[in-house]
């Protein structure tokens, strides 16, 4: 599984790569994940409100921080 969390460095997008990886390495789930912070890259996707979380290169979540619960379910689906 390949994840990407979009975001230029604020603190929800830390807050949101953070709480990622938390999520990943509690559940045990097989992913690489990266940041990607450049501004065309993240505009690439169509999104204009950060932070946003990419799983498999479809923009899953975007302008929010999720719950950690949140997260598992949509790395579970």
């Amino acid at each position: 599984m390949e994840i990407k969390i979009l975001g230029t460095g604020c603190t929800k997008c830390n807050a949101l790569e953070k709480l990622t990886r938390e999520v990943v390495a509690e559940t045990g789930i097989e992913a690489n994940i990266s940041k990607v912070e450049d501004i065309m890259q993240i505009m690439n996707y169509g999104v204009v409100s950060a932070p946003a979380l990419v799983i498999d290169e479809k923009v899953v979540l975007k302008g929010r921080v999720p719950s950690a619960n949140e997260i598992k379910k949509l790395l579970t689906k």
